[in-house]
């Protein structure tokens, strides 16, 4: 027992030893690490201290040798002398305290301190180098300078020489630019004055004005060329153009007023002069957007004249095709009224034909008047002939629509007209169809005609003589006529049918008796059959005669049907 307990006391013995060395171990480590940071912003504050400030303030000290320049030093060095005394000292105190809270292991406190140096080791990194810079500013600004006001005299040179080189495209205004370029040479020498003067707070805005003249050059050198050529030379001839065409089309009978080209070329003028005016003292804004506007305006009006001349001729050619069309209608709509009367007791026309044409007729009226009053439009001259020629279109539309509405009536009309015809035509072949069947029935003397043909015949008769009356009566009803027509016909064709066919069928009948003679005197129920076969025959039963005298002869001699119709389809033939 006294064992156990001595091996857990060395245990925990041992455990809080190695606790004891991890702690110092960490510790130490981080004493180590702010003590290395401390360093590290002391070295910071070293090379604050050391600061290119104070030699370059120097330079300045040797150059002051105007008021700004001695105002602006004196600044800077107290600004200097404040970075030095305070606020160096001040973190050189504040590197003190950190170090001592370090010894003191108060690592809280170090942590606290040290953030506090860096944010003020910072600020004053901060205001060193503004001020450096605001010092280089002017130490630096001879190399500086010299080097921009180089770049400006080959930029001027640049100008100059092109300017020399197209002097004479500038025309009136060449002096001008030649004195702006002298004005820009005198700026150059300001430059030099100033630097031999160490005036080198005024030195950027001396560059800057003559940056600013040389962007302005820059333009004038390319741009005003181009508004002389365009203001005095293009325009002006293109106007003069203008107005040449422009003046022959109004004696042409052209409607032009719609373009306004004398009031535009009245306010062209007055912009080319301003221009102009504005260019003598080489204000150039916009000036060459404003005549390139008005030059495309120009070039327009030579498209719409040519416009104007394809529309009139489209339009001559409509007009011409809607005065020959419409003077065609109104003739044929006046001859169609002038008939009225005679129409209606002629033909009973439907109310929706007589509605339609007289609607033609008020269309029409309608459209007569409006074509004459765009004829007058077009003999005043009010109007574009773009605006003219939509305008006859239009007519021409209305008009298409009239000839397809009065071709639908006149259509109905010419269709009575023809079914009259066509029922006077068939009235005759009916006629013919009914005298040939009678022909056919006399010509072949048949015993007996049976009743029902001769009902049939009364009934085609009857029929063809509805046709006459109809065709009699004032005015025709055509669909009542038609209806006539085809009954007569079907009447007449369904006996010339049945007469062709009661024929065939008795020749047929009495060749096969003729032809069965021959087998009478040893055949004797051939014999009987075929006396039967002519009492059927004289009695108009045709058709049993035929099928009796067939089957008769077919059990003595087979195939006599096909040698009979043989024999039979010749005759026939010849009969036709």
């Amino acid at each position: 027992m006294d064992n156990i307990i001595v091996i857990i006391a060395s245990a925990l013995a041992t455990t809080l030893v190695i606790v004891l060395i991890i702690l110092a171990i960490l510790k130490s480590g981080k004493k180590k690490k702010y003590k290395k940071i401390i360093e590290d912003l002391d070295y910071q504050k070293n090379r604050l201290d050391t600061s290119p400030v104070g030699p370059e303030l120097a330079k300045v000290e040797s150059i002051a040798s105007n008021e700004k320049l001695e105002v602006l030093y004196k600044n800077w060095k107290e600004r200097l002398n404040d970075i030095k005394e305070i606020q160096i000292p001040k973190i050189t105190d504040m590197l003190i305290e950190a170090e001592y809270s370090l010894s003191q292991t108060d690592y809280k406190s170090t942590m606290y301190k040290i953030a506090k140096l860096e944010m003020e080791i910072y600020k004053v990194r901060a205001t060193s180098a503004f001020l450096l810079n605001e010092i280089k500013d002017i130490t630096n600004s001879e190399e500086r300078n010299r080097a921009s006001i180089t770049k400006l005299k080959a930029k001027y040179r640049e100008l100059f020489e092109k300017f020399e080189e197209t002097k004479n495209e500038f025309g009136e205004f060449a002096k001008v630019v030649s004195i702006q370029f002298e004005n820009i040479s005198k700026r150059f020498e300001d430059f030099e004055i100033l630097m031999e003067n160490n005036e080198y707070t005024e030195v950027p805005n001396i560059l800057k004005a003559i940056n600013e003249l040389l962007k302005h050059m820059e333009v004038v050198v390319d741009e005003l060329p181009s508004i002389v050529l365009i203001a005095k030379g293009i325009l002006p001839k293109k106007m003069e153009e203008i107005m040449s065409i422009y003046q022959k089309m109004l004696s042409e009978g052209y409607p032009l007023d719609y373009l306004n080209v004398e009031y535009n070329i009245d306010e062209a003028k007055k912009k080319i002069s301003d221009i102009l005016d504005r260019a003598k003292i080489l204000n150039l804004e916009d000036s060459l957007f404003d005549l390139k506007v008005l030059t495309e305006y120009f070039e327009n009006l030579f498209t719409d004249f040519e416009k104007e001349k394809v529309i009139k001729a489209e339009y001559d050619e409509a007009d011409k095709t809607l005065t020959t069309k419409l003077k065609k209608i109104n003739q044929l709509v006046e001859e169609i009224f002038a008939q009225m009367d005679d129409l209606k007791k002629l033909y009973s026309l439907s109310e929706n034909d007589l509605t339609d044409l007289y609607e033609v007729k008020s269309d029409l009226d309608k459209l007569n008047e409006d074509y004459n009053t765009l004829t007058a439009h077009t003999s005043n001259h009010a109007f574009a002939y773009s605006k003219l020629t939509e305008e006859i279109e239009a007519l021409v539309i209305r008009l298409s629509n009239l000839e397809n509405k009065l071709d639908r009536t006149l259509s109905v009309i010419g269709n009575m007209h023809d079914d009259e015809m066509r029922a006077r035509q068939q009235l005759a072949e009916v006629e013919d169809l009914l005298k040939n069947s009678q022909y056919q029935i006399r010509s072949f003397n048949l015993p007996v005609i049976p009743n029902r043909y001769f009902v049939e015949l009364k009934e085609a008769k009857d029929a063809m003589k509805e046709i006459i009356k109809e065709l009699d009566k004032k005015p025709i009803t055509i669909e009542t006529l038609n209806t006539r027509v085809d009954t007569a016909r079907d009447l007449a064709l369904k006996l010339y049918g049945k007469t062709k066919e009661m024929m065939k069928t008795a020749m047929f009948a009495e060749m096969a008796i003729v032809y069965g003679n021959r087998y009478r005197s040893s055949e004797k129920d051939l014999d009987r059959n075929l006396t039967y076969c002519e009492m059927l025959f004289n009695k108009g039963e045709y058709k049993k005669s035929l099928e009796l005298s067939i089957s008769s002869l077919n059990k003595i001699e087979p195939g006599i049907y096909d040698k009979l119709l043989k024999l039979y389809g010749g005759k026939e033939r010849m009969s036709e």
